[in-house]
C-alpha cells in the first residue's frame, strides 16, 4: 500500500516538533498478520485468559520460552496496586504513595491493579496473565478527579509520582492516566525521568469521539504515546489521534477488575490505558532479552518492528509508527538498536540529569511501605500481602459491559481534571 492509499501522516519521526499534515490512517491491518504464520490456540471459554486475545496473537507463549520479563521492573503510575490479587502475588515491590492518603497498595478502584495485572500478572487463581510475568511492579499512587473530590490530596501527587518513578529502580514507567492540561512542574518532572534512562508510556486518552483534545503526560515530546486497537489491527473509534501517538497496542475487550472489592472481572474495553500497560510489557521483553540497551534502543526497535503498511519514518496520527510487535525482535532478531544516546522520540541526545528540577516525593507525600522502614527507597524490598482482599482462586468474568465513559473515570472536576487514559 503507498503512502496516498494508506493516507499515512508524512511527519518528522522526532516529535519535538508538533505539527504537520493531518491525514489518518484507520488501520495497519489485521493482527492475523502481525506475524506470519501464526493460528491463535484454542482456550477455554469461562477463564479470564480466553478473553485476553492478544496473548495469542503475539505469540505470548512462544517469547515467554526467551524471556519473561525477569530483571525489569515498570513503575505503575496509577490508582495504587493491590499486591494480594492472586495474579500478583509476590509481583509487586515497595512503591510510593504520592496522594498523602493511604498506602501505594490501596487500590481505590481496581484501575491500578488491572495495569499491573496486564503488565505482570501470572495468571494465578484465574487471574488477568500480564504479558511480562517475569517483571516486576513498582506501584507509584496518585489521584482520580473522584478521589481528589472526596479526600485532600497532594496537588503535585503526579509529579512527584514521576520524580519518584524516575529515581527507582524501575527501567520503564507506565502511566494510563491522562489530563487536559500541561502542568510546567509535569514537564520538568518528564524530563527528568529521561535524564534518568527510564523509558515512559502514557495512554493517549480516549476522547477521540468528545473533542480529541491533546492529552497530558502523553503529549510531552519525551513520553510515549500509546493508542488503543482491536482485535483485527483497526485503531479504536474512541482512542485519540493526532501527532501524540506514537504507537498503538490491544486495547480494545481486555477483561479489567470491577472494582475495589477485588470480587471479579468486568467485560469492556481497556482503552489506551490496557494499550499502554502492554505496551510497557512488550519494551520489558525486549529489555529482559537486551538488558545491555538503553531505554532508546528499546524504543528504537519498538518503532522499527511494528507493524505498518508505510514506508518506516512515517507516522499515522492515529498508529504512528504501527501495531507493537515485540515478537519481531524476540523471536528473530529484527530491530537495530541504533545509537544508545539518541532519544528516537526527539531525535536529540538524551540529557544526563542535573538534580530534581522539582520537590522530592519524600518531601511533598508521604507513603507508610508495607514492610521495611518507609524511607527506603521504591523497589527495594518486596510487598508482603496480609490478606487475599477477597480474591479467591478460579475468578470468573462477571459479564458486565463497560462503556468507555466508564472507563475514563466517570466526573469532570476540580483540581486536576484526572482520569484513566
Amino acid at each position: 500500500m503507498t503512502p496516498d492509499t494508506s493516507r499515512v501522516v508524512k511527519r518528522k519521526t522526532a516529535r519535538g516538533v508538533r505539527r504537520g499534515l493531518l491525514c489518518t490512517l484507520a488501520a495497519a491491518g489485521a493482527w492475523s498478520v502481525v506475524i506470519a504464520g501464526l493460528a491463535p490456540a484454542a482456550v477455554a471459554a469461562d477463564d479470564v485468559r480466553s478473553k485476553q486475545w492478544y496473548l495469542d496473537v503475539m505469540r505470548a507463549e512462544d517469547m515467554w520460552k526467551v524471556t519473561t520479563g525477569e530483571g525489569i521492573k515498570v513503575a505503575v503510575i496509577d490508582t495504587g496496586v493491590n499486591a494480594s490479587t492472586p495474579s500478583l502475588k509476590g509481583q509487586v515491590l515497595k512503591g510510593l504513595d504520592a496522594t498523602g492518603v493511604g498506602k501505594e497498595t490501596d487500590d481505590y478502584n481496581g484501575h491500578g491493579t488491572t495495569m499491573a495485572e496486564l503488565i505482570a500478572g501470572t495468571g494465578e487463581g484465574g487471574g488477568l496473565q500480564g504479558l511480562a510475568p517475569g517483571a516486576k511492579i513498582i506501584p507509584m499512587r496518585i489521584s482520580d478527579t473522584d478521589f481528589q473530590n472526596k479526600n485532600d490530596v497532594n496537588a503535585l501527587d503526579a509529579e512527584d509520582a514521576i520524580m519518584a518513578a524516575a529515581d527507582s529502580d524501575a527501567q520503564i514507567i507506565s502511566m494510563s492516566f491522562a489530563s487536559d492540561y500541561s502542568a510546567g512542574t509535569e514537564r520538568d518532572a518528564v524530563k527528568y525521568a529521561e535524564s534518568k534512562g527510564k523509558l515512559f508510556f502514557a495512554g493517549v486518552g480516549n476522547n477521540a469521539e468528545k473533542g480529541n483534545k491533546e492529552q497530558y503526560p502523553a503529549a510531552y515530546p519525551q513520553v510515549v504515546g500509546v493508542a488503543s486497537a482491536d482485535k483485527k489491527g483497526v485503531v479504536a473509534d474512541y482512542s485519540r489521534n493526532g501527532t501524540s501517538v506514537d504507537i498503538a497496542s490491544p486495547g480494545n475487550d481486555i477483561p479489567r477488575w470491577c472494582d475495589s472489592k477485588f470480587k471479579s472481572y468486568c467485560d469492556g474495553d481497556g482503552g489506551t490505558s490496557a494499550a499502554t500497560a502492554i505496551a510497557s510489557a512488550s519494551a520489558a521483553l525486549i529489555w529482559s532479552a537486551h538488558p545491555d540497551w538503553t531505554a532508546n534502543q528499546v524504543l528504537r526497535v519498538l518503532f522499527e518492528t511494528a507493524s505498518r503498511t508505510w514506508k518506516e519514518g512515517d507516522l499515522s496520527n492515529h498508529l504512528g509508527h504501527g501495531l507493537i510487535r515485540p515478537g519481531v525482535n524476540i523471536l528473530h532478531g529484527k530491530g537495530d538498536p541504533g545509537d544508545p544516546d539518541i532519544n528516537p522520540l526527539t531525535n536529540k541526545k538524551t540529557p544526563s540529569p542535573s538534580g530534581s528540577p522539582t520537590p522530592s516525593a519524600s518531601e511533598t507525600a508521604s507513603s507508610e511501605a508495607p514492610e521495611g522502614k518507609a524511607s527506603d527507597k521504591p523497589g527495594d524490598k518486596a510487598v508482603v500481602a496480609a490478606t487475599d482482599s477477597g480474591s479467591g482462586n478460579g475468578v470468573l468474568i462477571a459479564g458486565v459491559a463497560v462503556g468507555v465513559a466508564v472507563l475514563a473515570g466517570g466526573a469532570f472536576a476540580v483540581i486536576r481534571r484526572r482520569r484513566s487514559a
